[in-house]
């Protein structure tokens, strides 16, 4: 597997893995709970198990009052009010936090390599003794800071310091792995890598199986996927368009696939079905069985939903940014 082999030399010919024992780390949870960062983690970790590679778990993940303290911290540093918890992650006191964390984790772990599965958890200065940093990613702050809907939060003082630490982060990191072809392309850009630095590897299918039987697609059958973040992943600006498209097209239906929280802004709109708690079977046959997925993600990175519904034979709907239009669409 490339992204996981150092490439030959004359000293050693033979490609060889870039680690046997490694740590896999998030800032958002426990790595073996498969809700933290919907199972990302947990299906890398799993992952690389399978191909022999003997793994642990690391959790960055502050607690409550942790949180609180470095929200106020956050504010006496001239920042504003943080809008997120992420936004409070980003400062420089939490990454130290997180860092010194991981460190004594790993000592403990008799581990050396660690996978950061996002660079929030990446030390930010010297003194991490001889780990070695590798961060897998879909996104980066610097691509996604245009459309991020808090953006107006944000003072440029914030701005400046966010910017800097992830430079810093990423000058300690041995490789980077990222999700799609269009972030490697950012990372190498933007922070002036090296090409063989970065690898795009993508980020497996989930439990969707390939569907290759028939498919009818003028059943007029919309679905539309966000188990959380309904806004952020276009849910308001597409019902706005359904009840247009819908003025014309009466047959058009529309399910959803969220969670109960989203019932408040569905309501009761004509033609559109919330289903929550779905199970993966069910959520298989509404690909299956829908002639379109619309997502208009207004800062999606990836679309792990765009693989599903291409794996089902269902076209997609998409905003013009992220990881569309290449390799979803074209320009």
């Amino acid at each position: 597997m490339h992204a996981l082999q150092q490439q030959p030399t004359e000293e050693s010919p033979q490609t060889r893995r870039r680690f046997d024992r490694v740590s896999v780390c998030s800032i958002w949870g426990n790595p073996s709970d498969p809700k933290v960062w919907s199972a990302a983690p947990f299906n890398l970790a799993n992952a690389l198990e399978r191909l022999g590679i003997e793994v642990a778990r690391a959790s960055c993940a502050p607690t409550r009052p942790i949180v609180a303290m470095l929200a106020m911290r956050y504010a006496l540093s001239g920042y504003g009010i943080p809008s997120s918890r992420e936004a409070v992650l980003r400062t420089a006191a939490a990454r130290w936090l997180a860092a010194r964390r991981l460190l004594e984790t790993v000592q403990r772990q008799g581990i050396r390599d660690v996978l950061h599965t996002g660079i929030l958890d990446v030390p930010i200065g010297r003194g991490h003794g001889d780990i070695r940093h590798y961060l897998y990613c879909d996104d980066d702050w610097a691509l996604s800071y245009d459309y991020r809907p808090d953006k107006r939060s944000y003072s440029d003082k914030c701005l400046r310091a966010f910017a800097a630490y992830d430079r810093q982060a990423m000058a300690n990191i041995d490789h980077v792995f990222t999700f799609s072809r269009n972030l490697r392309r950012h990372m190498i850009a933007h922070y002036g890598l090296p090409q063989d630095k970065v690898t795009a590897v993508g980020c497996g299918m989930g439990e969707i199986e390939p569907y290759y039987g028939p498919k009818y697609y003028g059943s007029g059958r919309i679905l539309f996927v966000a188990k959380h973040l309904f806004a952020q992943k276009g849910g308001l600006l597409l019902l706005e368009a359904f009840r247009i498209a819908r003025r014309k097209m009466p047959h058009l239906t529309l399910t959803i696939v969220g969670d109960s929280r989203s019932r408040e802004l569905v309501r009761d709109a004509p033609g559109v079905e919330l289903r929550d708690h779905l199970p993966w079977n069910d959520l298989q046959e509404l690909y299956r069985h829908s002639a379109l997925l619309a997502q208009p993600m207004l800062n999606d990175p990836w679309g792990q939903v765009y693989v599903e519904a291409l794996a089902s034979r269902t076209p997609v709907l998409g905003l013009h940014r992220k990881p569309l239009p290449p390799p979803w669409s074209r320009p």
